[in-house]
């Protein structure tokens, strides 16, 4: 397994099904490093902590925190665990990237979380075209954050820069860009 593929496995392991290799997240979405290592290896995955670190250290999306002996990811996650971010104050207009395929529902229902604990947001356009061209012809959509911040919706800010709100009703979503 190259260590793209062992990225990938480990982001699926620690956001959404750690008993797929035998752990439970601690509080806060932590792992213990060793045993992470450990069920790892019982399930067929070539790692060491060497490794594991290259590969943390080596995530261009710094999808990964590491505290001491601790592991965790730093969103995205589906199952159920309070990452205790505090809330922040957002910048004034956020934005959200997605494939041009869920304007329609987007435009209907806003932003939604989906199986996740929050919606997604960029601080740039860039970031978020490159988000939404995974899945499809990109579009960028504009969110009003500092009147959503105003009308008392929360925001948090993960370790990696990506900020988090529970949805975006539609009356905060402003005009899109395309690729």
């Amino acid at each position: 397994m190259d260590d793209t593929r062992l990225s990938k496995r480990l982001s699926y392991v620690l956001r959404h099904a750690p008993q797929t290799v035998g752990l439970t997240l601690g509080p806060g979405g932590w792992v213990d490093v060793d045993a992470l290592v450990s069920a790892f290896r019982a399930h067929g995955v070539p790692i060491d902590r060497d490794r594991l670190a290259r590969v943390v250290e080596g995530n261009d999306k710094r999808r990964f925190a590491v505290d001491g002996d601790r592991i965790r990811a730093s969103q995205g996650h589906s199952v159920a665990v309070d990452l205790d971010l505090p809330a922040v104050a957002p910048p004034p207009v956020l934005h959200h990237g997605t494939a041009a395929r869920h304007l329609p529902s987007i435009t209907r229902d806003g932003l939604v979380r989906g199986r996740r604990h929050h919606v997604h947001l960029s601080a740039d356009p860039d970031t978020a075209r490159a988000v939404g061209a995974r899945h499809g012809p990109p579009v960028v959509l504009r969110v009003d954050a500092a009147g959503m911040a105003a009308d008392g919706h929360a925001f948090f800010r993960s370790a990696n820069g990506v900020w988090l709100t529970a949805a975006v009703p539609p009356r905060y979503l402003g005009a899109t860009t395309g690729a």
